[in-house]
């Protein structure tokens, strides 16, 4: 069993601590930024929750079938909804649709196979749509006993108000400097590589580890250079709009280049030039939400590169998944 990490594991003990106690409500909303290790942590109090032998170490057995069944991925009285396949099967939906919602309450509406608790986690759950919301909210308005329903999120103010006054809301924040260094040294990182992550990721571990593994730095150091050329005018907005869209990687190169301006506008006297710089960040932040929508990818990101170059005023930042 992975161990998780040191934030990750206070959360845990205290989730655990609130379940044991008979506090733990039908209904929880997990917020927190995104990568910081939701998932894990509800995902290994959910096998606690549904171990037939667990012992007193607070963790899940993991011999009984019910935690072989979980650690295969196919409990019958637990189950995961994210994004689905698109009709072709060539991505995935960028929504939750109603139809899984349906089948999710008439799930939870059944007797549970292993005669105990049920847990359902819907992740991300801001992905809900408006018509799954809906199916959602008569859910969390009728409990069952021993019926879990576990919402993730890392953007919680996009779920209706409706759905978030009927959810207990846990947060997990994160942590202290030195920690996230020693966590991260701990994980193979040489220390000054590991600085280096944790100041591009604004302290966040999770992403500063990925971003290790997967040349995420690389990545923000071509993000920058492509940024400069685009200031020096020797680099075209429409090309490398179509470069930074052509692959998977476009939500994080907005990430950095959101992040690049912020901290360009940090260093700043010129008032007049911060508050250009800080609209701009707004802007790649909302633009980067648009990505997440039927909008053409490389018209918004061109939009976004000329306003950069000082070509086009900044566009008006617009939020939400349009």
């Amino acid at each position: 069993m992975t161990p998780l990490a040191p934030w990750q594991q206070r959360v845990y003990e205290h989730l655990l601590s609130v379940h044991e106690a008979g506090r733990l409500g039908h209904g929880v909303l997990f917020v927190g930024p995104a990568g910081i290790g939701k998932r894990a942590v509800v995902e290994r109090l959910a096998q606690r929750v549904l171990c037939r032998q667990p012992p007193a170490s607070g963790l899940p057995c993991g011999t009984c079938k019910s935690c072989q069944l979980f650690a295969a991925g196919t409990h019958p009285d637990y189950r995961f909804v994210s994004f689905l396949p698109n009709t072709e099967g060539t991505k995935l939906r960028t929504e939750i649709v109603i139809q899984q919602i349906r089948e999710l309450s008439e799930r939870l509406a059944l007797t549970p196979q292993f005669d105990g608790a049920q847990v359902a986690l819907i992740t991300p759950a801001d992905a809900i749509n408006h018509a799954g919301a809906n199916a959602l909210l008569k859910t969390l308005e009728e409990p069952q006993p021993g019926r879990y329903l576990w919402l993730l999120s890392a953007h919680p103010s996009r779920l209706p108000a409706t759905i978030r006054s009927r959810t207990h809301r846990v947060e997990f924040h994160l942590p202290l400097r030195a920690e996230a260094l020693a966590w991260l040294v701990s994980q193979g990182h040489k220390p000054a590589a590991a600085e280096e992550a944790l100041d591009a990721a604004r302290g966040h571990p999770g992403l500063a580890d990925e971003w290790l593994r997967n040349d995420g730095l690389a990545l923000r150091r071509q993000v920058a250079a492509d940024l400069d050329k685009l200031a020096q005018g020797t680099a075209g907005a429409l090309a490398t709009a179509q470069a930074w869209v052509a692959d998977e990687h476009a939500g994080l190169r907005l990430r950095h280049a959101a992040d690049l301006a912020l901290q360009r506008a940090s260093s700043l006297t010129d008032p007049g030039r911060t508050r250009s710089l800080a609209a701009w960040f707004d802007a790649a932040n909302a633009t980067r939400d648009l990505l997440r929508t039927t909008v053409r990818a490389d018209l918004a990101v061109t939009e976004l590169l000329l306003a950069w170059r000082g070509d086009a005023p900044a566009p008006v930042a617009r939020g939400g998944r349009g």
